[in-house]
């Protein structure tokens, strides 16, 4: 058991360090490129490039890494390469060449943590059953390392300028590329003669259609704050230190979950908490959309996202452990980037884009919420499925 341990702290390091960088650089980069000149639209095609990364990168470094065992090789790959490719932010280039430089970060970088949560898999379960306390503990470094950016950002922006915004990005790159060259590399055994396992079976299960419905329009509705809300703030007139610590104020909360989710995660089923965490961001939106000028309900709205977020994040990652085992696992874990997270990112960004363009910043909100309200009844759905076929994950 203590060995375990030894082997996920380089798992820990290396989710701080990487979730340190996506700290500052995805909340800041929108008001890094309006500094630099951009539009609004603009805006929203650039930090598409990110989420457009995952509708393919993903998947094949899953593939490559099921079929090779190399999940760690594969990190150490990924990192130094965004870390080259990110000198050329430093040239501010114009928009295709942004494009071009963020299209090269991101296709080794969006993978990243799939390709961790797959390498560590079998240190986070115990004789079949989701460790939820041990995942909690070592996701949770990384929602501290997000904390501490985008505080620290927050308030150096605000003082300096979003000059720095390259130097940030080297320094926190750096950071990742390091820690990833701790991660043991634990090679999985790749056997010829073993039967291939096909993922298309799997796929067509209900189930499994249903979590990934509900995986698209809930994360599809948590977008629009990860590409607009710092937007949608500055427009409203508030400070960029004050927006740093809304940041943070949702990753308190995140933190907190993480570190205790192992007594909270019992007391529903997995699809009871997935249909809870949709319920919670349509309120959540409606409360961002409608009452954004009364802080203390703004706060309560970023509140939960230790629900909207954390729990969805966590109860996605079990039901995946279940649905894809083994061999699967790579791929599992790269469908839930590329369906959770490519797909409604790249239409979150050009559908808010044209939304904010045409209509103002508040309205993208206001659709977020009609998302969530699909994720409800997608949610639903697989709660009803789960009761048909009571085959829960088990949980420790």
């Amino acid at each position: 058991m203590p060995e375990q341990k030894r082997q996920l702290l380089p798992f820990a390091a290396l989710s701080a360090s990487y979730f340190a960088h996506i700290g500052f650089f995805n909340p800041y980069l929108p008001l890094w490129l309006k500094d630099l000149g951009f539009g609004l639209l603009a805006i929203s095609v650039l930090t598409s490039v990110q989420s457009a990364t995952r509708l393919f990168a993903p998947y094949g470094w899953g593939w490559l890494s099921d079929h090779t065992g190399e999940r760690v090789k594969l990190l150490r790959f990924g990192a130094s390469m965004a870390l080259l490719f990110s000198m050329g932010l430093w040239f501010e280039p114009g928009f295709v060449g942004m494009m071009v430089v963020l299209l090269l970060m991101f296709t080794h970088t969006s993978s990243m943590m799939s390709l961790s949560e797959a390498a560590m898999a079998h240190l986070v379960s115990q004789g079949g059953a989701f460790d939820a306390r041990r995942y909690g503990r070592v996701r949770l470094f990384g929602s501290l390392g997000f904390l501490v950016t985008v505080v620290a950002a927050g308030v150096w922006f605000q003082q300096r300028g979003l000059q720095d915004f390259p130097a940030w990005t080297l320094l926190t790159l750096v950071a990742v590329t390091i820690s990833v060259w701790f991660v043991p590399d634990l090679k999985e055994s790749v056997h010829p003669d073993e039967p291939k396992i096909r993922v298309g079976p799997v796929l067509r299960q209900p189930a499994v259609r249903w979590l990934f419905a509900s995986m698209f329009f809930h994360v599809l509705a948590h977008i629009f704050i990860y590409i607009f809300f710092s937007l949608y703030l500055d427009e409203l007139g508030y400070s960029k230190t004050v927006i740093g610590l809304l940041w943070a104020a949702s990753v308190l909360v995140e933190i907190g979950w993480f570190y205790t989710q192992g007594r909270w995660l019992p007391l529903l089923s997995l699809t009871g908490w997935l249909v809870l965490a949709s319920v919670l961001m349509v309120v959540r939106m409606g409360l961002t959309a409608g009452l954004p000028l009364v802080w203390p309900l703004l706060l309560i709205a970023q509140a939960t996202h230790a629900i909207t977020f954390a729990a969805h994040h966590t109860v996605c990652i079990a039901l995946l452990s279940q649905h894809f085992p083994a061999r699967l696992r790579g791929r599992g874990q790269a469908l839930y980037t590329v369906i959770g997270y490519g797909v409604p990112g790249v239409l979150g960004g050009l559908l808010g884009g044209v939304l904010s363009t045409r209509w103002g910043l508040t309205s993208v909100f206001w659709l977020a919420g009609v998302f969530a309200l699909m994720a409800v009844g997608c949610a639903l759905g697989l709660r009803r499925c789960d009761q048909q076929h009571r085959t829960p994950t088990p949980l420790r």
